[in-house]
């Protein structure tokens, strides 16, 4: 529900800028977003005990080298709307957006075996002619017993268990007797 409220906000905010505010701006909300891992900083923003003054300046405070009024009357609506809880879900949406302008996308390979960084970038060139896109792949060492390849903007995923490759070598090799 959040990245449907904040895909509304993303859109106006992109109609606004061009195509190097747009940019800056991602990177701002990004640096925004890390904030809200603080406990404290998160629990100010959203707490209706702290008056929407006091968290308009705290957010135009954090946006101030931005130097953008769009940005300034986004943050004041926000808290305004007491949705200044959105700033990370806006961020998530903001990055897929501008990955979709770039036409590059970030996904995940995870196996229970360690893989080479050649044998990962081998894998992402392929992916990115087939997907006609430029796809980064960054290995994550997890307890799937195959190889799984998540690229989650495009919706694609690719695995090759183990135990299923086994399965069908078996089920073959029994029709063949």
């Amino acid at each position: 529900m959040e990245e449907i409220i904040a895909l509304r906000y993303v859109e106006a905010l992109k109609s606004q800028l061009d195509a190097e505010s747009f940019a800056n701006t991602v990177e701002l909300f990004k640096s925004l977003s890390t904030s809200f891992d603080n406990s404290k900083f998160a629990e100010v923003l959203t707490s209706p005990l702290v008056s929407n003054s006091d968290k308009d300046s705290i957010l135009l405070d954090v946006v101030k080298s931005a130097s953008s009024d769009e940005i300034n009357n986004l943050m004041k609506l926000l808290v305004l709307k007491n949705r200044a809880g959105l700033i990370p879900a806006i961020s998530n949406v903001l990055s897929a957006e501008y990955s979709k302008q770039l036409n590059e996308f970030n996904g995940k390979v995870y196996s229970s075996d360690d893989m080479s960084s050649d044998v990962i970038e081998d894998l992402a060139k392929k992916i990115s002619t087939k997907v006609n896109s430029k796809i980064n792949l960054t290995f994550v060492k997890s307890d799937f017993n195959g190889i799984k390849v998540d690229v989650e903007a495009l919706g694609l995923e690719i695995n090759f268990s183990r135990e299923r490759i086994n399965n069908q070598l078996i089920d073959h090799i029994l029709k063949a007797i």
